[in-house]
């Protein structure tokens, strides 16, 4: 806990980054909220493959400190850079020539041109958040998270007063509608990442690792390695977060109510997900140093602590969705407009589909991170792909369009998959763990 204290608050940092931006677009209309939910699906699911690919410093950066090894940390950070702002230049791209492939997947319109707003200047925001998260992996895998959370909050803070200034005109500045959410975002990210450098450049903690020495030539080999681990581990990213994305595009085309109720039910239950998200990533950290110092024993314990305090916790958030969930929705919705009273009701009747899965949710994202730490994303990635998307997308269609469930059909077919996930990753980290435990025991009994 007192390494996933801090990486949670500053999951539950970004994440009210991303509440503040619904809150702002439901202060400009209906039809700007459902424009903005599909630009902001479209931008996570470009921009969570690239953080995912990212994620692979943190756990290499740990298995080297694990082994003592500063120079492979050093370089592995470095490499990390490199790769976050190439990885930012490539999702720029695509988000940019997005549109047609909305109106492809039967996207109205309408609710197209309203994304295109919202992405003209949001992806200026990924080479800053790109380059935060990979410094943040190199300083939580030093044991020393509290910098990123601080600089989470006070970024968290700034989006929220930018925001409503650009929306409600203060100080004379205009009303930018939609771009105005997309261009704080970009100086907030911008901006947190030259921070979290300047902390790790100031602090004596950091001497043994000299990131500015060498950073202007590319270290191939290192890059080749963070690419290998990477590449999956944003595979993975990328389609649990499509199985969501397509659940919004079966939503677009009910209409635009089910769109933002989708949304709005989303936004609650992925603040909930930023605790078993936080808990993930040190639960990676910790298996990474154990795994790399051979103490293969520890790394099961935090394996399994891990898994089933991260389940634990979700239930508790299970009982909230159920017990309050009009509460939950007042919080970003007014239920006393009518023009949002539709939307209100229908995210309601989402969050008690959630509460259903939420248990899974957080059991298999911390089992992704256990088996992650030890250096093996391949697997991760291969139940991910069975359980979203031969088990959850195509029952979700069916439960939605065949059987006429509608908005509920689509979340409890995302309940199944998720519920799979869970079960199959779990039962492969104990199997690694197994197995890797075995081959050392007759290596040791060989000598």
């Amino acid at each position: 806990m007192r390494l996933a204290g801090p990486l949670i608050a500053s999951q539950l940092a970004h994440m009210l980054m991303v509440l503040t931006d619904t809150l702002m677009m439901a202060r400009l209309s209906p039809e700007a909220l459902a424009g903005g939910s599909l630009g902001a699906a479209s931008y996570s699911f470009v921009s969570i493959f690239c953080l995912g690919v990212i994620a692979a410093v943190g756990t290499l950066v740990s298995i080297r400190q694990g082994a003592g090894d500063i120079e492979g940390a050093t370089r592995l950070t470095q490499a990390g850079v490199w790769l976050a702002w190439g990885l930012a230049l490539g999702a720029a791209l695509i988000l940019w020539n997005i549109k047609p492939v909305l109106l492809l997947f039967g996207q109205t319109p309408s609710n197209v041109e309203m994304a295109g707003q919202f992405l003209l200047l949001l992806p200026f925001a990924l080479p800053g958040y790109m380059t935060f998260m990979a410094l943040r992996g190199f300083t939580s895998a030093m044991g020393r998270p509290m910098p990123v959370m601080v600089i989470s909050v006070i970024g968290t803070v700034a989006n929220f007063l930018l925001n409503y200034a650009l929306i409600t005109g203060m100080f004379g500045l205009p009303k930018l509608g939609l771009m105005g959410i997309g261009l704080v975002t970009a100086i907030v990210a911008t901006c947190m990442a030259l921070g979290l450098a300047w902390h790790i450049h100031r602090h004596p903690a950091y001497d043994a690792y000299p990131l500015r020495k060498g950073l202007s030539r590319i270290n191939l080999t290192y890059l080749r390695e963070l690419w290998r681990l990477g590449l999956p581990i944003g595979g993975t990213y990328a389609v649990e977060v499509g199985l969501f994305a397509f659940a919004a595009l079966c939503m677009g085309t009910m209409g635009s109510t089910q769109l933002a109720a989708h949304q709005i039910a989303l936004q609650i239950v992925s603040a909930a997900f930023m605790v078993p998200a936080g808990m993930s990533y040190a639960i990676t950290m910790r298996i990474g140093q154990h795994y790399g110092g051979g103490d293969l024993l520890r790394a099961r314990l935090a394996g399994r602590v891990g898994i089933g305090f991260g389940a634990a916790t979700m239930l508790c958030f299970s009982f909230v969705f159920l017990v309050w969930p009009k509460e939950l929705v007042g919080l970003l919705l007014d239920y006393d407009n009518l023009a949002f009273r539709p939307v209100f009701e229908l995210a309601m009747s989402l969050l008690a589909v959630a509460a259903w899965f939420e248990l899974f949710d957080g059991a298999q994202t911390i089992a992704m991170g256990a088996i992650r730490g030890l250096k093996d994303a391949k697997t991760t990635f291969l139940v991910g792909l069975f359980c979203y998307w031969a088990i959850g997308a195509p029952l979700a269609w069916v439960l939605a369009f065949t059987f006429n469930w509608g908005p509920a059909g689509v979340w409890w077919g995302l309940a199944v998959g998720l519920a799979c996930a869970a079960i199959s990753l779990t039962l492969a980290f104990e199997w690694k763990m197994r197995r890797m435990l075995k081959r050392a025991s007759n290596a040791a009994i060989t000598v």
